[in-house]
């Protein structure tokens, strides 16, 4: 291939490195009002009064605005929608939007919001899942303090310990963590000559946001166009809706150009957190080191909002074996509300936290057993026909044993080294690890589509049209490979409009490492099309056979025509040279009661070597 799989410069790395890329949070329009929240300094209560008298008198406001001012809909969320734009009657967590104020000046928002003042009837907090699980636990929501429940099952249990010559038990606890991308939440917007609001932002899903924004203010989705912004990293915490819905609320209200920046602080607090789970795992094998059984009971704190929580708490609990065949297999895995600060999607949607889980696992049965923590992995990696804990029998691209077998001239070696390293050494001592993953590609067994449209335009250039958020993962460079595969056109010959729900298709979120497999086919799909069309219309202009496009060239025995010639002869013809592609993977739903299905068509798997050095005096790891 000529550029799909080889070393490639990302198409967006000059801008970024030389500091020419537009951040939402850079972007500056003439007389836009600045935004600011007032958010809930308590975890739990009842507003019983708002005043914002003191606020809409500070020199600048130009309007306060409560849960009374929305339209539309007050509530959101991606898969449940309990979160509220503006708070009504209940907070939930230090943090609660509840006020919007729209100033001249930032200081004035800032001076305004701290006039408010709003009365709560306080009432009693649960912090820990377990807790909020147990009977006399506070209510958060009215359906109570238990989002999901996620069962797998597999096998017979009891039987597989029954059989087992050595069981391991283990607890495992992870934190709450915040993704600190570098860029806070931001956006602008304003009306636009047809008097459609426009709201440019960081985002991770620009369709998602349409859908939301035009929920929220109770408006047709034509009405709104959401153009993303460049994103300064998401790591999933750019999914769910931030500034846009306050953004295009003050629009549609003022008819102004508005604008929204969060502080660190107001990112730290207002924004989703990676999911905390307590995990409690029951692992058995035989003397060979054959796995027989895995029971794992997850229990995970989803804060006071659902957010991706059913997800995490399903992807959790699928990939809870780690990429290890089991025969017999169960999971129970529980998402619960509190009134921590709501957590959402991060970087691999509860595979980390279980991660934890199984690798330590899997030290800790190697021990019993007197193994090498390599081979007990290696003896039970998956391979080609190999059944999941879902009952899904692997095809192809089943890279985890690859994986350990590049990492094993590492694990041998630097054990080796360490060895030698602690005989002389008495303070600083060092230690090597091991581990593996697998992660399942895209939405969970639910439908993931992806569409793109390619056009040649008049002068003779490739176009693609995507709504794939680029986010400093790749996905621009990606794409643009794939088409420049099909067409043996050089990527930077080819144009890319990307992310604008008036002028690109639906691409899905960037999230679950999605875009490069579901996006590059659709992109792929819509190329082949064009392609064809292409070549057709080449014959038709010049009456002889067409067989390949290189290079801006349609070329055939002993004859060519350029890309442009064949876009004006297609518009003297009044034919389109516009093609739309469409990938959705084959999955299938889960079994509600056994997990049972194909969550996912395809997996990614890694292995990991790590030396750690530790000085036993300073505590200095390196």
């Amino acid at each position: 291939m000529r550029f799909v799989g080889r070393p490639f410069k990302r198409v967006d790395a000059e801008r970024k490195v030389k500091g020419s890329a537009v951040y939402a949070g850079d972007m500056a329009i003439s007389g836009a009002l600045w935004l600011k929240l007032y958010r809930s300094p308590i975890p739990h209560g009842r507003i019983l009064n708002i005043d914002t008298s003191q606020a809409e008198k500070v020199d600048g406001v130009i309007r306060v605005f409560t849960w009374r001012d929305i339209p539309g809909s007050n509530l959101f969320g991606i898969i449940t929608k309990d979160q509220q734009v503006l708070c009504k009657d209940k907070v939930r967590y230090v943090g609660d939007p509840i006020v919007l104020v729209a100033a001249e000046t930032r200081e004035a928002a800032e001076e305004a919001v701290r006039k408010i003042k709003v009365d709560f009837e306080e009432l009693p907090a649960v912090f820990d899942p377990e807790e909020a699980l147990k009977e006399g636990a506070p209510k958060i929501h009215d359906k109570g303090n238990l989002l999901f429940e996620r069962r797998i099952s597999k096998g017979d249990i009891k039987k597989g310990f029954d059989e087992s010559d050595v069981i391991v038990e283990g607890f495992y606890e992870t934190s709450m963590l915040e993704h600190a991308a570098i860029e806070t939440e931001a956006g602008v917007g304003y009306l636009d000559d047809d008097g459609r609001i426009v709201v440019y932002a960081c985002t991770q899903n620009p369709h998602y946001d349409l859908l939301e924004v035009s929920s929220i203010l109770g408006i047709p989705p034509e009405r709104i166009r959401i153009v993303q912004a460049e994103t300064g990293g998401g790591f999933g915490g750019k999914l769910d809706i931030s500034v846009q819905p306050y953004i295009a609320l003050s629009v549609y209200h003022l008819k102004r150009p508005c604008r929204m920046v969060y502080t660190r602080e107001e990112s730290f607090i207002g924004t989703s957190k990676r999911h905390p789970l307590k995990i409690r795992m029951k692992t058995g094998a035989k003397k060979d080191g054959r796995l027989t059984a895995v029971q794992v009971e997850i229990v995970g704190d989803t804060g006071a909002y659902a957010s991706y929580g059913v997800a995490v708490a399903t992807r959790a609990a699928i990939h809870a074996t780690g990429p290890y065949e089991v025969p017999n297999v169960f999971v129970k895995s529980t998402m619960v509300y509190t009134n921590n600060n709501w957590c959402g999607a991060m970087r691999g949607f509860g595979v980390p936290q279980i991660a934890v889980a199984h690798e330590s696992q899997m030290d800790k049965l190697a021990d019993a057993l007197g193994m090498d923590p390599w081979e007990i992995r290696y003896i039970n990696a998956f391979k080609e026909g190999s059944s999941t804990p879902t009952r899904q029998i692997l095809g192809k691209s089943v890279g985890i044993r690859s994986c350990l077998e590049e990492v094993k001239k590492y694990w041998d070696s630097w054990r080796r080294e360490a060895e030698e390293f602690n005989k002389k050494s008495a303070e600083v001592k060092r230690g090597v690890g091991l581990s593996c993953m697998w992660y399942g590609i895209g939405n969970t067994g639910h439908p993931n589509p992806s569409r793109a449209e390619v056009s040649l335009d008049i002068s003779g250039r490739i176009v693609l049209y995507t709504g794939c958020a680029e986010i400093g993962q790749g996905s621009d460079t990606v794409l643009l490979q794939i088409l420049g595969e099909v067409f043996g056109e050089h990527p930077s010959r080819i144009s890319l409009v990307r992310g604008d729900t008036t002028i690109t298709p639906d691409a899905g979120a960037t999230s679950a490492s999605r875009q490069t497999y579901i996006s590059g086919n659709a992109v792929k799909d819509a190329a082949e099309r064009l392609k064809d069309k292409i070549l057709s219309v080449a014959e038709e202009m010049k009456g002889v056979e067409f067989n390949r496009i290189e290079d801006g060239y349609v070329l055939g025995d002993g004859v060519k025509v350029s890309f442009r010639k064949v876009a004006e002869f297609a518009r003297s013809k009044g034919i389109s040279l516009r093609e739309k592609g469409y990938f959705n993977p084959e999955t299938t739903s889960l079994d509600p009661e056994t997990g049972e299905g194909i969550p996912y068509v395809t997996y990614s798997f890694a292995s990991q070597v790590n030396m750690v050095e530790v000085d036993l005096v300073t505590g200095v790891v390196r």
